[in-house]
């Protein structure tokens, strides 16, 4: 059984589905109609503005049938109809208390207990197979890490993984970078140390938020490459020490890079990033770019270190980590906001030549929900 009561003299209005009650504003309502006089048919972009809606919006009348509500609004004296099922979907009257560093569902953080079990996937398979591209996407999108193998073995050849779903995003580095040894190296990725798990480019504002590092030869001793989920380290330094990821997330951070001629990049923002209702929303991690600490008043200063120092020693823990060897013609994909990198040191015998390049994860995104709209159409038919 459903129903609809109106409130407040017409201000808002009570949705009873099946013993749950969900309650609109006539103004939200109003705001969100579908109908072509308020939303462009093609792409969905509303055509009104909100000073167009009369701010003394009413509901006039209400009536359910099937799966659609129909309302008459006042002034205007409109009739829109609702997809009810679009309104449950979008409903907010709802409990929004949630303790900082929260995460959705959509999310799943791990630990080194997904070794063996990082996403992966043939590259023939996902560029030929559209629902072979949704499922390995969505692992991306969900555990912010997935592999590719049985790559080709050629130059250049990240940007077709790119081409997958989105664009490169060039920066002053080039289109893409050579990870291999060099004599004065402009990074210290460019030598063949061992470097601690870290975020790329915190010095960017905004930052790279997806990175692919392709293998083109890896016949060196050492150099596998280690994954940590930043999310699964901030929330462990959660739970051992509120204060310290409260500091973290609340006082900025500073990093910079000047590795090359021309080239200074400076930004300042939170290791551990929250959105404004407390989400986790990025990590950004890297010792080696960090400059000067300047935003923690003094006498919060050494607890801040503290808490830095415990989020390090959280993500250097083995039990953080997942390790694998890229051979040939496989790549991995990070999100640079929240997923480290690192990989061990390796000897001079041999070669190690990787590629990488960046990428943008809203592009990614986007190309995930295409595949899922088209799919479900598809399925529907």
């Amino acid at each position: 059984m459903s129903s609809v009561s109106i409130l407040e003299q017409g201000r808002s209005l009570s949705l009873q589905l099946g013993g749950s009650t969900t309650r609109f504003h006539a103004v939200w309502l109003r705001d969100n109609a579908q109908d072509v006089d308020t939303r462009c048919p093609g792409n969905g972009q509303r055509l009104i503005t909100l000073q167009d809606i009369p701010a003394y919006t009413r509901i006039l009348a209400a009536s359910i049938k099937g799966r659609v509500l129909s309302l008459m609004f006042a002034p205007e004296a409109k009739q829109v109809d609702y997809d009810i099922d679009w309104l449950l979907a979008h409903a907010y009257d709802r409990d929004h208390s949630r303790a900082p560093g929260w995460l959705g569902p959509e999310l799943e953080t791990w630990d080194s207990a997904m070794a063996g079990l990082v996403p992966s996937a043939d590259f023939a398979g996902v560029a030929a197979n559209p629902q072979a591209l949704r499922v390995w996407l969505g692992q991306l999108a969900r555990f912010g890490v997935a592999r590719l193998e049985k790559g080709p073995v050629e130059d250049r050849s990240l940007f077709r993984v790119v081409d997958l779903f989105g664009y490169v995003r060039e920066t002053n580095y080039g289109r893409h970078f050579e990870v291999r040894s060099e004599v004065n190296p402009t990074s210290l990725a460019y030598t063949s140390l061992g470097l601690q798990a870290h975020t790329d480019n915190p010095y960017r504002d905004p930052v790279p938020t997806l990175q692919v590092l392709y293998c083109l030869e890896n016949s060196a001793d050492g150099g596998d490459s280690l994954v940590v989920d930043g999310f699964r380290a901030a929330l462990r330094l959660r739970e051992e020490s509120p204060e310290g990821f409260e500091l973290l997330s609340r006082c900025c951070a500073r990093f910079e890079y000047r590795g090359e001629d021309g080239v200074i990049l400076r930004a300042r923002r939170p290791m551990i990033e929250l959105d404004p209702d407390g989400r986790l929303i990025a990590v950004r991690f890297n010792n080696r770019s960090a400059a000067a600490i300047t935003d923690v008043p003094y006498d919060r200063m050494e607890a801040y270190y503290a808490a830095y120092r415990r989020l390090g020693e959280i993500v250097d823990d083995p039990a953080m980590a997942v390790s694998f060897r890229l051979e040939p013609g496989e790549c991995f994909v990070v999100d640079n906001t929240r997923v480290m990198h690192a990989r061990t040191a390796f000897s001079g015998a041999g070669l190690r030549r990787f590629q990488g390049c960046y990428a943008d994860k809203d592009a990614m995104l986007s190309r995930l929900a295409a595949l899922e709209e088209k799919l479900a159409l598809e399925g529907a038919a």
